[in-house]
């Protein structure tokens, strides 16, 4: 009994000892991350292996984990830019992006954990001045949008290509000119449009005016054909078929006495 807590103490100091060990040991790689493996004793980061995958992983206590989202990001930022003719422009763009993962390990030796700040910012910044320096703040307002958001994406592509990121999408969310310069604008934009819908109107009327004109010509020639074809002989023919209709009604009572000046029977009376 005199022995037992002579023995107990070490006994539990050991226990205590496994339990930090296994404590600074133990390495949980949570969904989406990847893990970058540092020997201290080593060589340093680990370049040469695959990163550390998701789920529970047991390493030496001297070294350290870098744990990286390794999914989808999006990272926003807000600047200000100049136009072509030096006109200040407030640009609102983001980026979605991912750390490479098979390269995990040189982008955090050669950029660190805060790599998104030191390239991927910068680099954005650079290419949206770039870009937008070739545009007019008219062509940044209505039509030229789709075409920058291209070309920022395609200049910080090149930049970022050998910087272990992917960069999947640059969208331009807002384009903000001074007002003056936005005002006038929408003024010539909405003079443009006007314009244009004066030209259809008048494209319109032009061409409903040559519809009627057309069918007046086509009613005058008709009738002109008609007047040459109409004889007197026809008339009087088409004369006697209209009385003989009408004498075959049966609520009609038809007197017939003489003829009239064209030969054709005179109808006296009739109910």
């Amino acid at each position: 009994m005199d022995k037992l807590p002579k023995i107990a103490l070490p006994v539990i100091f050991a226990f205590i000892v496994v339990i930090i060990l296994i404590s600074k040991s133990a390495v949980t790689i949570g969904s989406g991350e990847a893990g970058v493996l540092y020997k201290t004793f080593g060589g340093g980061v680990v370049t040469d292996e695959s990163p550390l995958g998701e789920g529970f992983h047991i390493v030496a206590p001297w070294n350290k984990v870098f744990v990286y989202e390794v999914r989808q990001q999006e990272v926003l930022e807000k600047m200000n830019v100049l136009s072509s003719n030096g006109l200040d422009i407030k640009l609102e763009a983001s980026a979605w992006f991912e750390p490479i993962r098979g390269d995990l390990g040189k982008l955090h030796q050669e950029k660190g954990e805060a790599y998104v700040q030191r390239v991927l910012l910068p680099t954005i910044r650079s290419a949206a001045r770039s870009v937008v320096g070739r545009y007019t703040p008219e062509q940044l307002y209505s039509s030229k949008r789709d075409a920058i958001q291209q070309e920022i994406f395609d200049e910080t592509q090149k930049i970022v290509s050998g910087q272990y990121i992917q960069l999947n999408e640059i969208l331009v969310r807002d384009v903000t000119l001074p007002p003056t310069i936005k005002d006038a604008i929408e003024r010539k934009l909405k003079q443009e449009q006007e314009s244009l819908e004066y030209e259809f109107r008048l494209v319109t009327a032009k061409k409903e005016a040559e519809k009627v004109t057309i069918e007046a010509q086509g009613k005058a020639d008709a009738n002109k054909i008609l007047s040459a074809s109409l004889t007197d002989k026809i008339l009087q023919d088409k004369g006697i078929d209209a009385t003989l209709k009408l004498a075959q009604s049966a609520n009609a009572k038809v007197v017939v006495v003489g003829s009239g000046e064209s030969g054709l029977p005179l109808i006296l009376g009739n109910n």
